[in-house]
């Protein structure tokens, strides 16, 4: 895939708002989805049941509202995307929360045999 066409992956699912339709489509079943020690949940889970179930489930509670703003997306030929944004977040007891991230993507191609 182009580097163009792996930075429209990814921007899907930033535009999508994480919706889980897009995402289940997008995201492979077998994501790698790390999360940086020391942010709530902070640990590595492996595949998408396992991210939607351990990490986002336990995730989302702990917020009146929470969102991810992406900023700018930059890739290469062989697959990484680099996404820079923030974070924006109202904790249950109504503390702000604004925090800068770089997420970083590997797309791959996916052959279908039919």
């Amino acid at each position: 895939m182009s580097k163009s066409e792996n930075i429209a992956l990814a921007r899907r699912i930033y535009e999508s708002g994480t919706n889980p339709d897009v995402t289940r489509e997008v995201m492979d079943t077998d994501i790698l989805w790390d999360i940086t020690p020391g942010f709530p949940l902070g640990g590595v889970y492996k595949g998408y049941e396992s991210t939607i179930k351990d990490f986002f489930a336990n995730f989302k509670p702990h917020f009146s509202s929470f969102s991810t703003e992406a900023q700018s997306y930059y890739g290469d030929e062989d697959g990484n995307v680099f996404v820079i944004g923030e974070y924006h977040g109202v904790t249950q007891d109504g503390k702000k929360a604004d925090v800068r991230f770089i997420h970083h993507w590997t797309a791959k191609m996916v052959s279908l045999h039919l």
